[in-house]
């Protein structure tokens, strides 16, 4: 399935915090992350998360530090910061209205349509 820009991007912002939320780490493996919880339907690069995760930072709800892999190599850490953790409540509250709005009409339009006919 192809899931769409403006979608994805929406749903970025949300989604990292809520993979930060789970402890700190970096950006390879929060595209695999992004990947296991979708079930591989989801597919970001660098390109995508990256800018993301500067405003995030930039806007104080993760903070960022270097660290070394197990096998010495350098990498950018992020983190949830308090502000973070407040934003991804916001951002939740926000996604269940949302969800459940589209639950009460994209997907009950589609019970409606007569079968068969």
């Amino acid at each position: 399935m192809n899931i769409g820009k403006d979608l994805v991007a929406a749903s970025a912002t949300p989604m990292i915090l809520a993979i930060l939320r789970e402890g700190e780490s970096y950006g390879y493996a929060i595209i695999k992350r992004v990947a296991e919880l979708s079930g591989g339907e989801l597919q970001w690069t660098d390109g995508m998360l990256y800018p993301v995760l500067h405003r995030l930072e930039r806007n104080g709800l993760v903070k960022a530090g270097w660290g070394r892999s197990e096998s010495g190599r350098r990498r950018k850490y992020y983190r949830l910061t308090d502000r973070g953790v407040e934003e991804l409540a916001s951002q939740r509250q926000q996604w269940q209205v949302v969800d459940s709005t589209l639950r009460r009409t994209l997907f009950r339009s589609f019970e409606l349509v007569p079968q068969g006919g």
